[in-house]
């Protein structure tokens, strides 16, 4: 009997991976999955894959005559995707826990590489797009979506303001220095590329919204907590983070009545590149 005529899914079960796809991630990967040719019997890999997206979606959409590697350390994200492998049945998925910067493939070994915003994450862009460019055969895709130095923007405006307020320049400058390791400029990932003998064959710009009813709001917004606030914290002095949060929250909390809401805004862009041949 054909596989797919074996949709047994209780909802005991179901209810663990149905809602498997972060809300941040989503924007991007549709954007990425869009731009992939797909086709029959080639080799993938994922880089930062985290809990399997978009992985498993692009392991199931090439087929079982395809191998698709995702690469991660993040070693509870991998059970957790692993779960989702197994009970999803996809037997086309390779695991390997590890960073991007070191990528155990042989040389010219894949034919398509993405990342969904997953190189923003490395500790070194230019040596993971160096390992791309090496395991990639000539010809091979590579397509990755990433958000930009502009993200959130509207934040970090207020952030700033208050530090200036407080003459807390060297502040000023970490935050400043957090944004650029984080989300480095447009032009500086299309030269790495470049220069590890990519060509750019489309560059498509998209935005996406986070809105709220007010700074409390955002604030004590789970994804906000979890992704952003540590960064946050790490760059003022523990004597004044309170301080500096309370105020925040209460300048977003009065913009937000002139404004009915807070927006934060998260421009991004997908980049599908090809590898080209040698002269």
């Amino acid at each position: 009997m054909k596989k797919y005529f074996n949709n047994k899914f209780k909802p005991e079960e179901l209810v663990n991976f149905f809602d498997e796809l972060p809300l941040w991630s989503a924007p991007f990967g549709l954007k990425l999955l869009d731009y992939i040719n797909y086709k029959p019997n080639i080799s993938a890999i994922d880089i930062g894959f985290g809990t399997g997206f978009p992985l498993t979606e692009l392991a199931m959409r090439l087929g079982n005559i395809s191998t698709v590697y995702g690469i991660d350390p993040w070693k509870e994200a991998i059970v957790r995707a692993n779960k989702k492998i197994k009970y999803y049945g996809i037997t086309n998925i390779k695991i390997i826990e590890g960073v991007a910067e070191s990528i155990p493939l042989k040389n010219k070994s894949v034919d398509l590489i993405v990342s969904n915003n997953g190189i923003n994450n490395v500790s070194d862009i230019d040596k993971v797009f160096y390992e791309c460019s090496r395991i990639i055969k000539t010809g091979g895709q590579f397509v990755l979506t990433m958000n930009l130095d502009k993200t959130m923007f509207e934040f970090y405006e207020q952030l700033e303001s208050v530090l200036s307020d407080l003459h807390m320049n060297k502040e000023i400058e970490l935050m400043r220095q957090h944004i650029y390791k984080k989300r480095r400029p447009l032009n500086e990932i299309i030269s790495m590329l470049q220069k590890h003998k990519f060509i750019i064959k489309d560059l498509e710009h998209d935005l996406f919204n986070y809105k709220f009813t007010n700074g409390t709001a955002m604030l004590n917004h789970y994804f906000i907590r979890m992704a952003f606030m540590d960064s946050w914290i790490k760059i003022l002095p523990k004597n004044k983070v309170v301080q500096i949060f309370d105020t925040i929250e209460t300048r977003l909390n009065v913009q937000s009545l002139k404004t009915k809401g807070i927006i934060l805004s998260v421009p991004f862009v997908m980049i599908n590149a090809i590898k080209k041949m040698n002269k």
